[in-house]
């Protein structure tokens, strides 16, 4: 700890004054990059989860505070008892009930919402932070959290291209094309694991399609590679790679 922090530390009004806008701040700066990438939890949404886990310690601070001064005669006659966590442990339930309500399946077998659902759950604890004083943990986190949802992003879309495993959705001429799919995929030595038919006829501009789940071998595993051979076939309308 910093003794020149003890101040801050204080339970007073200019503490709290200081502990809300610390969450806001936290809570913005966070927000402001997933605004930025059109994510369904945005700058505002971010704030005020911030400011909420702020408050509930603040709460329960001054809640804890009182019955130890003011309440303290009602406290001793109705033998109250108190538990400072109590409150934090139901933001932490809540935010549990908004993260679920933000994940969700999108086309292609795909999960959308989970780095924001994680997102939100940091940012709640950061709040909870705030609220409580721990102002080196407020630090720290919220430029950890910075990193991972902004910096962090890129390395990890690379990483996965690195990998042999490889996801294709595969848009073809009519269902019979899928077997000659099948026989490019082999032929550059990968091996299916699965496939997932999603259309078996044309309809509108979207022509029939298939989930791809492979693993590339260990001699020829680039993606490129891999998505340029399917898609010098004839009967292939498009073909792109899933990465979730």
């Amino acid at each position: 700890m910093i003794p020149a922090l003890d101040f801050l530390r204080e339970f007073r009004c200019a503490t709290v004054i200081l502990r809300l806008v610390l969450a806001v701040i936290c809570g913005g700066v966070v927000g402001y990059g997933r605004s930025q990438k059109a994510r369904a939890a945005g700058f505002r949404t971010y704030i005020l989860i911030s400011i909420g886990a702020a408050m509930a310690v603040l709460l329960t601070l001054y809640e804890y505070r009182m019955l130890n001064t003011l309440w303290a005669d009602t406290v001793s006659r109705v033998g109250m008892k108190f538990d400072a966590s109590r409150l934090a442990s139901q933001v932490l339930t809540g935010i549990g009930f908004l993260g679920a309500g933000i994940i969700i399946k999108v086309a292609h077998q795909q999960v959308s919402g989970l780095t924001t659902a994680t997102g939100l759950f940091a940012t709640v604890c950061m709040g909870l932070a705030c609220g409580a004083g721990f102002y080196e943990l407020v630090l720290i986190t919220l430029l950890l959290i910075v990193v991972v949802l902004n910096v962090m992003a890129p390395l990890e879309i690379l990483f996965k291209r690195r990998l042999r495993n490889i996801t294709l959705n595969v848009e073809f001429t009519e269902l019979a094309d899928v077997q000659a799919i099948t026989e490019v995929i082999q032929a550059q030595a990968a091996r299916i694991y699965d496939i997932d038919v999603e259309r078996t006829e044309r309809s509108g501009n979207k022509w029939p399609s298939a989930i791809f789940i492979l693993q590339l071998s260990k001699e020829n595993h680039s993606h490129s590679g891999m998505l340029s051979a399917v898609a010098e076939l004839n009967c292939v309308r498009s073909v792109q790679e899933l990465i979730a």
